[in-house]
């Protein structure tokens, strides 16, 4: 598995030496900064003015897929087209690596750059969900080792964009401080009676959580589609083209509103499909329907198996 993490490093770090991910990052974070600011001003009108769910600002709003639709072609553009274009993608196939394990690290390393576009974000939520931290002194055995998972979790990573991750092997200690900080927290915050960091929310957070998870989903399935379209051209232009056309087809339904009744079966189909009408009607009011979790996870392993087969064909040919 060495080698796969190694390159699942690389391909990570490779986007903090692009400047395609410093322009992505920097639109991504204007426009939201942007909507949160419309959110805010809502949330303080007075009168008949108001908004009862202030994430259908930031996610149902046009602006955000308009914008969101470039992200992922932008993002998956030149994992596998780049390869391809200068010749390095044969020795990467005659490397001690699977296909499937190549495909995967570039995906994650890929998912990891869009978790990081979203990270900035968490400063809204305690202004949207009017919140505060409560810190105690909960020392327990669970908190010292969900603090001690954290701080593993965070030497590592430090660690791994450093020379010194050329010589000691940083993803074994990830992993282990990844999952002592999930399994701390998780037995911390469901067994102790009191908890070292707590949160008092006057909103229902509820809106928030699902909507995160409806991002982190719908962009795992749109990175999945641009990865896909990646491994079988050479242009990078060529590849965030066909993503992004592929990838109208989830969100221009959100835009387009034909003349059809609600209850016929072409109603649903579109309905089905169009993901910024799963935001706006649904993640943003705090609902989590399970009929979008399938097609998001089910396009994004297709996506993937497809991605491997088409690495494969290479060894065919």
């Amino acid at each position: 598995m060495r080698p796969m993490f190694s390159l699942l490093r690389r391909e990570f770090t490779a986007y903090f030496l692009s400047p395609i991910a410093y322009v992505v990052l920097t639109v991504f974070l204007l426009v939201t900064g942007h909507l949160f600011y419309l959110a805010l001003n809502l949330l303080t009108e007075s009168g008949h003015r108001g908004i009862e769910f202030p994430m259908q600002v930031l996610l149902g709003d046009e602006k955000f897929w308009l914008v969101f639709l470039f992200i992922p072609p932008l993002l998956t553009m030149r994992l596998f087209a780049e390869e391809r274009a200068t010749g390095t993608l044969e020795m990467l196939m005659t490397a001690p690596i699977r296909d499937w394990q190549v495909v995967l690290s570039k995906y994650l390393a890929c998912f990891g750059f869009y978790v990081v576009l979203w990270i900035p974000t968490l400063v809204y939520l305690p202004i949207l969900t009017d919140s505060t931290a409560v810190w105690t002194s909960a020392w327990t055995l669970w908190s010292v080792i969900m603090v001690l998972g954290l701080v593993l979790t965070l030497v590592t990573c430090v660690i791994s964009v450093t020379p010194l991750a050329d010589r000691v092997s940083t993803m074994p200690l990830f992993a282990l401080g990844k999952g002592l900080f999930i399994v701390g927290a998780l037995l911390h915050y469901t067994v102790d009676d009191q908890q070292l960091l707590r949160f008092v929310t006057a909103i229902d957070p509820m809106p928030v959580i699902s909507s995160y998870v409806g991002v982190m989903l719908a962009g795992a399935m749109f990175l999945a589609l641009g990865l896909f379209v990646s491994s079988l051209v050479r242009s990078q232009l060529v590849a965030a083209i066909v993503s992004l056309v592929l990838s109208l087809g989830f969100i221009v339904a959100g835009f387009w509103n034909p003349d059809i009744e609600t209850g016929s079966l072409a109603y649903r189909l579109l309905y089905f499909f169009s993901v910024p009408l799963h935001f706006s009607r649904e993640f943003t009011r705090g609902q989590i329907d399970t009929r979008h979790l399938v097609l998001y996870a089910s396009v994004t392993l297709f996506c993937l198996f497809l991605t491997v087969r088409s690495l494969e064909s290479r060894r065919w040919k």
